[in-house]
């Protein structure tokens, strides 16, 4: 597309939305939402930057390589720290409540869970977008 106030209004509010993304990913332990909601938000930003901008310029930002490794990457880390969780016999999930505002690390593991949940979310949605679009 060559619409120069599309272009601009993307530019300005794909960073927004990204942000929004990542503040429903942190504070997922003690609101509705984590790792799959934010994923998608900042899935769907990806998507606009790409539909915005085209397949040429969102190669230079994220790549399908890098979204391939990065999900690998994101479900392998998962993997150990459930799997520590799990076969040490202590779950690491704190009783009601959940959390405390204020205090991101009040969750236990339930926020680097929901920081890779995001990320590879975010990564599997892109990647199924690129797939899926006829440029």
């Amino acid at each position: 597309m060559d619409d120069l106030i599309l272009k601009k209004v993307v530019k300005f509010i794909t960073p927004c939305i990204q942000l929004f993304g990542i503040y429903i990913i942190m504070y997922g332990h003690i609101s509705p939402g984590g790792g799959f909601a934010g994923g998608t938000i900042i899935a769907s930003s990806l998507v606009l930057q790409h539909i915005t901008f085209g397949k040429n310029d969102m190669h230079f930002i994220f790549r399908k390589e890098m979204a391939l490794k990065l999900i690998s990457f994101s479900l392998i880390l998962y993997s150990l720290i459930k799997g520590y969780s799990f076969f040490g016999g202590q779950f690491h999930l704190p009783h009601p409540p959940v959390g405390v505002p204020g205090n991101l690390l009040s969750g236990g593991f339930i926020l680097p869970l929901n920081i890779l949940i995001g990320l590879t979310v975010s990564s599997t949605f892109y990647i199924i977008f690129t797939l899926f679009s006829n440029e």
